[in-house]
This record gives C-alpha cells, structure tokens and sequence, in this order.
C-alpha cells in the first residue's frame, strides 16, 4: 500500500495503538501529525478522558494539538445527551472528568430515578453500580453507549476493559434493550472530527490500527483506509519519502 498524504483533503486519526499506547508517545507519531498539520482530526473511542486533558498530554510530549482537533467517544456521548435531554437526571457510569463535564453541562447526577444513562468507561465500576444501572434502565432511562469497544490493549500487552464491557455486563442483567451507540465505527464521531477541520467526511481518509473500529467505520463513510502496525508508524511514513520520491 502507498502513502499519498498530498492526494487527500483531511485525516481522521486514532489514538490508541496508532499515536499513543497509554502514556507514551509511539514512534513517528510527531512525524505523522507535522506530515498531515492543519488537515487532521484525532478520532478516539476515549470514554474517561476530555480533550482539553489529552491535548494538554500532547503538550507534554512537545507536540501542539488543540483541544478542538481531539474527538473523543465520552465527551461526544455527554454532547448527545444535552441534545436528547438536556438538563435532566443522569446516571453516569464514567470518570471523575466526565462526571465534572456533565455537571457542568447541566445534568443532575443522580443513582436512581434517572431520565438518561450513559455508559462509559469507569474503572471504579462496582456491583452497586451494575444494579443501579439495571433499575434505570427498568424504569425506562434512555440508554447511551459512549464506546462498543469491549477492551484494548494496555501498555503492557494484557487487555483493558472498555465501556463495551459494562455494557455487556448490564445487558447480561437486564437483556437487550433499545440504546444509541456513540464510539466507532459509528459514523457519528468521523462526521464530527470531519467538522472540526473543515473538510467533509468524504474527502478524508482514516488512519488506524483496527480494522474493526477504523477500518469498518472508513468503509461505512466510503473512503479510504491506511492501516498501520502498532509502533510501526514509521513503515508508512518511509513509504510515503518513497512515493514522493
């Protein structure tokens, strides 16, 4: 496969396995975002962290990404709730920092009698919470799913569970029920981050290491793909000297 960078309008990229794998910065990530700057999007299935917290990481690691430029599944699933129901009760399975947004958002945080559910991921998920969850969603709470994802790989190599995975977990209790699914390979976050830069989602391609997210969701919008290997981002960039070349 070749690397054309000059051919294409805009560029929706993963985080995740693709610029970073946790807390570190992946070989040839900067080289990448300085091949592409000005004409890219970071599209993520992040549901615990803000932009604001992941572009100040990527100050960090010395490389400017604004806030605006990283869409995130969590804080697009909090955006679609305002949409849907705004300032109502929400019962939020999640982080500290989603949990601060959507107060500040307007929703009431409440465990029971809640008018919206969000899923996202919550690494202090309990049994209490599970069963909280389980009564709202029997009482009739609209349900959203900020990331289908049901793990990704840590730094270390072992899986780490994803917002999927509580969802898997609360649909085991209650069976299926009616929900919106935010994260990829949903169209939705392509078309926000497609926003973001300017450019309409048909005129990017995607760049990612899963096909299931990445590569399923490009399909679904009809344009292109570029896969990459995890740590490996220079293989693409030594390709595309040569095109130019």
């Amino acid at each position: 496969m070749t690397f054309n960078f000059a051919a294409h309008a805009g560029f929706l990229i993963d985080l995740d396995g693709t610029l970073a794998s946790g807390n570190q910065l992946l070989p040839g990530a900067a080289r990448l975002l300085a091949e592409v700057e000005g004409r890219f999007a970071i599209v993520s299935n992040d549901s615990e962290h803000t932009s604001q917290q992941l572009s100040r990481r990527f100050r960090d690691w010395r490389i400017q990404v604004p806030a605006e430029r990283i869409v995130l599944a969590g804080v697009a699933a909090l955006d679609a709730a305002r949409l849907s129901l705004p300032q109502s009760r929400m019962l939020l399975l999640g982080s500290s920092s989603l949990k601060r947004m959507a107060r500040n958002m307007g929703f009431e945080l409440v465990e029971r009698d809640a008018d919206i559910l969000v899923i996202a991921r919550d690494r202090q998920f309990t049994y209490a919470k599970l069963l909280a969850a389980a009564r709202a969603v029997k009482d009739g709470a609209q349900v959203i799913l900020a990331c289908p994802d049901l793990s990704h790989p840590g730094a270390d190599g072992y899986p780490v569970p994803e917002a999927g995975a509580l969802a898997a977990a609360l649909f085991a209790v209650t069976g299926p029920v009616p929900h919106r699914v935010i994260g990829k390979p949903g169209p939705a976050l392509f078309e926000l981050a497609s926003q973001k830069i300017g450019v309409a989602a048909s005129q990017c391609v995607v760049i990612g290491d899963n096909p299931r997210t990445d590569g399923a969701g490009a399909a679904a919008l009809g344009v292109p793909f570029w896969p990459v290997v995890t740590g490996k981002l220079p293989n693409m960039l030594r390709e595309t000297v040569m095109d130019v070349i």
